[in-house]
Parts: structure tokens; C-alpha cells; sequence
């Protein structure tokens, strides 16, 4: 199953772009664009990176719900 997220709301808030959060996180555009569809999950590092962009805990931008 997929990691949920919240990624896109997240960076509405901020007002940044893919491309933007990726060059702040150290990964390109298309792998931000592969986790906000949730086709791609995120090491565990990348989503701390993530997480720290918005000053948020790693649960409030992804969400794991087991089946």
C-alpha cells in the first residue's frame, strides 16, 4: 500500500513549486511529483527533509493506514 500524503497542501502553504521544494530537499521535481500521487514513497530520510520544510511532524504531511 502506498504512503498517503498531504504534500500538495503543504506546499500551497508555503508557495513553492515542485521544482522549488525539491531543489530544498535535495531531490528533483518529478520525484516530489511521484510522491504527491502517491506512486512513489519517500525514504525515511527525505520525508524528515520534507517534514522540516514545513516545520511539521513526518505524520502530519504523511500518513501510513495499514489495511
Amino acid at each position: 500500500m502506498p504512503l498517503k500524503n498531504r504534500l500538495k497542501e503543504y506546499r500551497a502553504r508555503i508557495n513553492v513549486n515542485q521544482s522549488e521544494l525539491g531543489s530544498m530537499v535535495g531531490a528533483s521535481r518529478q520525484t516530489i511529483s511521484q510522491i504527491e500521487r502517491g506512486d512513489y514513497s519517500p525514504s525515511v530520510t527525505l520525508a524528515i527533509k520534507i517534514a522540516r520544510c514545513f516545520d511539521v511532524p513526518v505524520e502530519e504531511v504523511f500518513i501510513y493506514e495499514e489495511d
